[in-house]
């Protein structure tokens, strides 16, 4: 298998995780990379690539390196985390007897406070700004729109079909991580802006990516990059939070549906998570909400 460009001498490890645990050609090339680079990194103070062998002690000191050249905590515990996941892979196919990363601690890290819209701010922009009426100024809407009433990543929002709108049930199928499919309602509004944006699509002079719903103007496949600008440029105007991003969005759609009382369950089958632990995430934000209710209402309150 070739990715990268370059022969790939990890081949059974990486066919395993697109194979077998169903991992994106774009991570696996992440796990590729790390491990290619602990590879260099042995051969040059080891004379020897082959990392099958190694012990904790050369894991460590390439840790200190890492450190010492002021890559980030968090940087060097993804790294870790792919020698991790490595090793364990060694383990399962009994081609080692032992993970030198058994024991290891991931280095701390400074929590990472994303703080999502307001329920002013999305008012603002999805009421209030101008949009354009023109192909690119109703997509930019809906894509807004779409991220706030569904919660879908920016990932699962590039990728959407044509064929994964089921107008008769106003239902969205999206696929997520590991190709995991889940189906997402739709607000009629939603779907009703859908129609218009489609209108707008079916006029474009040439499509190249028939079969993806959001294009550019010229007729291709929106892209990442793209779609982050379409949500900083809006919401730099509502909004003088730091971060503004699809991801933040997405954030704002769960703390949201949870400040309203929505179910813990649910909204963690609405994000795609695998387990409650990822979804609690976003109750901080809620419990916070709940704090000022109970301040408020409860009678010793005020006294």
């Amino acid at each position: 298998m070739i990715l990268n460009g370059f022969f790939m001498p990890f081949k059974a490890f990486t066919d395993y995780l697109l194979l077998e645990k169903n991992y994106s050609l774009h991570t696996v090339n992440a796990y590729d990379k790390d491990l290619q680079e602990f590879s260099l990194f042995a051969k040059s103070e080891y004379g020897d690539s082959n990392i099958d062998a190694v012990n904790y002690s050369q894991i460590r000191s390439w840790i200190v390196k890492l450190v010492e050249s002021k890559i980030s905590n968090r940087s060097i515990n993804r790294k870790i985390a792919s020698l991790k996941a490595y090793y364990k892979f060694l383990l399962k196919t009994s081609q080692i007897e032992f993970n030198p990363l058994l024991k290891h601690k991931a280095l701390r890290t400074s929590k990472k406070v994303e703080v999502p819209f307001s329920e002013n701010e999305m008012a603002m922009v999805l009421n209030e700004f101008h949009f354009d009426d023109t192909f690119e100024g109703i997509r930019d809407y809906v894509i807004i729109e779409l991220f706030y009433s569904t919660g879908i990543r920016r990932s699962e929002l590039i990728n959407i079909k044509l064929q994964d709108i089921e107008t008769s049930n106003r239902t969205l199928k999206v696929v997520g991580k590991r190709n995991k499919e889940r189906v997402i309602p739709l607000l009629e509004s939603v779907h009703d802006n859908l129609s218009s944006y489609l209108n707008k699509r079916n006029e474009l002079m040439k499509i190249d990516d028939k079969e993806y719903l959001f294009l550019t103007k010229k007729g291709v496949k929106i892209y990442e990059t793209l779609v982050y600008r379409i949500i900083n440029e809006y919401f730099s105007k509502a909004s003088n939070k730091v971060k503004k991003s699809p991801h933040i969005l997405r954030h704002t759609f769960a703390t949201h549906l949870l400040n309203q009382g929505a179910n813990l369950n649910a909204v963690k089958e609405l994000l795609g998570h695998s387990s409650l632990a990822s979804t609690q995430v976003y109750t901080h934000n809620s419990i916070s909400e709940l704090k000022k209710v109970y301040v408020k209402s409860h009678p010793r309150s005020k006294k």
